[in-house]
């Protein structure tokens, strides 16, 4: 089964909706995970990171039959940027000793999102210079 946009766009749209429900009203369990303290400001944060997930995954729901464009390679490009940053953030994170072994599950995962939106944005490329030379 080959990646497409479609099929990576509906699979964010179903992991940010999740994840926003868990930082929305389980955010210590995740922060415990991780070996984080739980605090006010910790679970505030938690609150704001889960109303920017629902957004994300609107966003994907909304763009996964949107063919290529430059549009569409901007939020691929986006996303994988942030995927990327999150996932050394972590790294960084585990290795400074912020946080616990937990957030290596969430390191590899974007990481691993990471390079999906990688592998989908060459082919986005790849069909916009089609589309732009057959014109």
């Amino acid at each position: 089964m080959p990646l497409t946009f479609r099929r990576l766009a509906l699979f964010c749209t179903l992991l940010c909706f999740v994840l926003a429900l868990v930082w929305g009203v389980a955010a210590e369990r995740l922060l415990t995970f991780w070996d984080i303290p739980h605090s006010e400001a910790a679970a505030l944060m938690g609150r704001r990171i889960a109303a920017l997930l629902l957004g994300v995954g609107v966003m994907f729901f909304s763009v996964r039959d949107c063919p290529p464009s430059p549009a569409r390679a901007g939020v691929v490009r986006g996303f994988m940027v942030g995927c990327l940053a999150m996932a050394f953030l972590g790294l960084y994170d585990w290795l400074s000793g912020h946080a616990g072994p937990g957030i290596l599950i969430s390191v590899v995962a974007e990481f691993g999102l990471g390079l999906a939106f990688i592998s989908v944005g060459n082919g986005e490329r790849a069909m916009l210079r089609q589309i732009q030379t057959s014109r």
